[in-house]
């Protein structure tokens, strides 16, 4: 396998060209690159240039075998499943090209096997930051006792309510980099402006949970966040939500539903297990420090 045979392009629709039914073959497992390749494709991508978005697919005999995205020079890749070889070769390719690699996600084994051949290639040390475990959706079981009360799309109306939940939702998992783009002024440039929401409820009205669903590519949805205010939770008001949503998404023709949970919360993984998600797989975040990648 060649370096050269990872091809790398600013154009999503000349990526989604090539790439399109590769990440459409294996919906679950792709969720990230079909939302975001298809927020990119729906509104435009920054213009080309330092700030523009990368995206890079290995292709060999015209069949693509693995792909990447990359948001930003200073964000991480977000990779599909690759093989060691694969791995060698993308970092190979990168290296070569001085292109700047920050760190990388994507599922514990094909994430890891490019961090340590970025290391091999440029002695940056990979730190893992995050880790991840992916559900898909068996067969939905709402919880018993469903709580008192129903589920609502959330509306323009409840916008500021909405922002609100969402600054606490990223205080609660510590996505501090999300928080200064939540607010009235720049909602539309956060990453939940595409989001579905929906709010659980009690029967008085009162908001006390939220779930939200991104839109539907090659049949998957994904649900993300979900959040209840601390005072408010351990009342299945979450369950009852992500119940809700899932339906919705069911509903909508959705034949892969996922979401992402922390390991380290064995609450919410219990939780969603109960209501018939089923553990695919584990992602793993990495961060690079040290050397940098070094052209020719």
């Amino acid at each position: 396998m060649r370096p050269d045979d990872w091809h790398l392009t600013e154009d999503v629709d000349a990526f989604l060209s090539r790439a399109g039914d590769f990440l459409r073959s294996r919906p679950a497992l792709h969720t990230m690159p079909l939302t975001v390749t298809e927020k990119y494709r729906t509104n435009g991508a920054p213009a080309h240039g330092a700030a523009a978005p990368v995206f890079g697919r290995l292709e060999r005999g015209d069949e693509v075998h693995a792909a990447f995205f990359q948001r930003t020079p200073s964000g991480p890749l977000s990779l599909t499943s690759v093989t060691r070889e694969q791995a060698d070769a993308l970092a190979a390719r990168l290296a070569d090209l001085g292109h700047p690699v920050p760190g990388v996600g994507g599922d514990h084994d094909g994430s890891t096997a490019f961090a340590e051949a970025w290391q091999r290639r440029t002695g940056a040390e990979p730190v893992l930051t995050t880790r991840l475990h992916l559900y898909r959706l068996g067969t939905l079981t709402p919880p018993e006792p469903f709580p008192e009360g129903r589920g609502r799309l959330v509306g323009e109306e409840d916008r500021e309510h909405l922002i609100r939940w969402c600054r606490e939702f990223c205080v609660d998992v510590g996505e501090d980099s999300s928080i200064k783009l939540i607010d009235a002024g720049s909602w539309a440039e956060s990453r939940f402006a595409d989001r579905h929401f929906t709010f659980w409820e009690t029967p008085d009205g009162t908001p006390v949970s939220m779930a939200a669903a991104t839109s539907m590519v090659g049949g998957m949805v994904r649900v993300d966040p979900v959040y209840t205010p601390a005072h408010l939770r351990g009342r299945g008001y979450a369950g009852a939500v992500t119940v809700e949503a899932s339906r919705a998404a069911l509903a909508g023709g959705a034949t892969d539903i996922v979401l992402f949970t922390d390991p380290g919360n064995p609450t919410s993984n219990a939780l969603y297990q109960r209501l018939g998600y089923v553990r695919i797989t584990d992602f793993a975040v990495y961060d690079f420090s040290g050397a940098a990648p070094q052209a020719g």
